[in-house]
């Protein structure tokens, strides 16, 4: 029998969980898979290779396609992949094939407040400890990567400063004139460490590098794992990495990797890296990890290679999206399934009474902190005010001519009344809505959950992008604010305008999609505004160039590439057992 959520830890529950694992050959006999398309790291992890399971199965049809993303959540979260791993199950309990691609979690947050994303209670991704500790090296090997490009950069501006024209020949180098005071890049690590945000690097001597201001972000943050979520192949894969701006000359020209001569050797470190990462629920059915977190700052999808494979090799397969549907599925709408050309046949928001509380009136959940005991009480009052949170996330979702499932992500201590609030509004707006016990029951409570989706799947939908390509960027960035977030519109620093307006004016940089950076905690730029915000603009501080990756990204409020460590993170709770090795503490 599996551990009682009530009264064990999540890494309590997937340690005994895990006694009980399929093997990675178990798993991969299951799906499908040949011999040599399962690339085994131990017994219970692997990597697929992609190139050899979509070249065998190209002519097999794809599965249904299900997108999960959430109401704006409070900063614990709304159990996004719970849900999915649940919802997973469920599906599995009703003897369907099916298959969910989840996203990496940052070493950032997991030694933080937030914790791993491996789901919950009885609805985890196992084995828990690699998951949350590097699995394959895939985001190691995106570090590398960015990295080595900052190094190219400060090795070349160093060279360029110490010798003249001459000298540069003859070393087999091209002056490129970079602007120490227009570089775009800086360098990245796995935490969060806000003392990196802003810092001073060639401190020494003329051999010690140029010095000039310099930064680091959050490794998930990387044009890097942008171009790893939205690639569709290897080749793919090296062109879009020869196409990062990682400064611009004195002229105002991009220097990308490309002219740096070291697009190739970063995209050697991550060949491995884009065969997606196979893992299992905790009741056996394969989940594939690939890609990163952080929609609000990043892409923030599971890659399109792990979607395209999981499509041939299940008849459902079920993706993650980060945050709410107002940045996580605002970018698997119009860019990842742009890049992709899939269409998704249903969009699953995850609800919890908790959020809608908070949107509704309750005080704003700090984590670390007890959860103030409004939230143990019912309110459904509060509850019925949050739902305008909800409606206007179901409104998105059709906008993109998505059929919308509401899950309810039950907690023991919603009760009845508020759970008929939320399915009366959310059908009154045009929404499946099921009740979900997951993470209490496992497969067990998400039946109802797999019943609405399978429901959804099967019903004709008109899928649409909200904007075509050639709209030009400012006016994507006002739809996206006004249809999305609900903005009466933008506003945008001189700095941001100036930027925007030479994008618009290159014909190449006019057609890269838009990606949006902004707090996931509200509808609006301001995290402190609850519900749905009105009578605001949204404000665009600064645009960046991921040319690789494809995307234009307006910076909306004060939001930071880098996160920080609250004063109780995570770590302080994580240890290991000397006798045996098994880390615990991991939540």
């Amino acid at each position: 029998m599996p551990l009682d959520p009530t009264k064990h830890a999540d890494w309590e529950i997937a340690e005994a969980a895990e006694k009980n694992m399929k093997t990675v050959y178990q798993l991969a006999e299951e799906m499908g898979l040949e011999k040599e398309e399962l690339l085994p790291h131990g017994h219970y992890v692997a990597k697929v290779d992609y190139k050899s399971v979509l070249n065998r199965l190209a002519d097999r049809p794809d599965g249904k396609y299900i997108d999960v993303t959430a109401i704006t959540p409070t900063p614990l979260g709304e159990g996004k992949s719970t849900t999915t791993i649940g919802l997973l199950q469920g599906m599995g309990k009703r003897g369907k094939n099916v298959m969910a691609a989840i996203r990496q979690p940052s070493g950032g947050p997991t030694m933080n407040i937030k914790g791993s994303a491996a789901g919950g209670g009885l609805s985890q991704c196992i084995p828990l400890t690699p998951f949350s500790l590097g699995l394959t090296g895939d985001i190691n090997a995106i570090m590398n990567a960015h990295n080595l490009a900052m190094v190219a950069l400060t090795a070349r501006m160093q060279h360029e400063f110490n010798y003249n024209d001459e000298q540069l020949a003859k070393r087999n180098l091209k002056r490129l004139n970079i602007d120490p005071r227009n570089v775009q890049m800086g360098w990245i690590i796995d935490f969060c460490a806000q003392a990196l945000r802003k810092i001073i690097i060639g401190i020494g001597g003329k051999m010690d590098g140029f010095m000039m201001e310099s930064r680091f972000d959050i490794a998930v943050s990387s044009e890097v794992m942008a171009i790893l979520a939205v690639a569709t192949d290897l080749k793919d894969f090296r062109e879009r990495m020869g196409k990062i701006v990682v400064a611009y000359d004195k002229q105002g020209n991009p220097v990308t990797t490309e002219d740096l001569e070291v697009a190739g050797a970063m995209t050697a470190w991550m060949v491995e890296a884009l065969n997606p990462n196979l893992m299992q629920s905790i009741e056996g059915q394969p989940v594939l990890v690939h890609a990163g977190p952080f929609a609000n700052i990043a892409i923030g999808q599971s890659s399109i290679i792990a979607d395209r494979v999981g499509l041939k090799l299940a008849d459902y397969h079920i993706t993650e999206s980060g945050f709410g549907a107002d940045i996580g599925f605002e970018k698997f709408w119009n860019l990842k399934c742009r890049f992709s050309g899939l269409k998704p046949h249903a969009a699953v928001i995850v609800a919890t009474i908790r959020a809608l509380k908070c949107h509704g009136g309750a005080p704003v959940p700090v984590p670390g902190r007890p959860i103030p005991k409004e939230y143990s009480e019912e309110n459904v009052e509060w509850v019925e005010k949050g739902c305008a949170n909800l409606v206007h996330h179901i409104n998105t979702v059709r906008k993109a001519g998505i059929n919308p499932v509401v899950c309810i992500n039950a907690f023991y201590t919603d009760t009845k009344d508020e759970i008929a609030a939320v399915k009366r509004i959310a059908e009154e707006a045009g929404a499946r809505v099921a009740v979900s016990e997951h993470w209490l029951k496992g497969g067990e409570g998400a039946l109802e959950l797999a019943d609405a989706v399978i429901d959804a799947c099967e019903e004709e939908n008109q899928f649409r992008f909200l904007y075509e390509i050639d709209v030009p960027q400012r006016q994507r960035i006002e739809m996206i604010a006004k249809e999305v977030y609900g903005a009466d519109g933008v506003e945008f620093a001189p700095q941001a305008a100036q930027k925007l307006k030479a994008i618009e004016e290159d014909p190449e940089l006019s057609k890269l999609g838009t990606c949006m950076v902004k707090t996931h905690l509200s509808l609006s730029d301001n995290p402190a505004l609850k519900g749905v915000p009105k009578g605001w603009k949204l404000f665009v501080r600064d645009v960046l160039v991921y040319k690789g990756a494809g995307f234009v990204v307006p910076v909306a409020g004060d939001i930071k590439l880098m996160p920080g460590t609250s004063s109780d993170p995570a770590y302080r709770r994580i240890d290991v057992d000397v006798e045996t090795g098994r880390v615990k503490g991991l939540f």
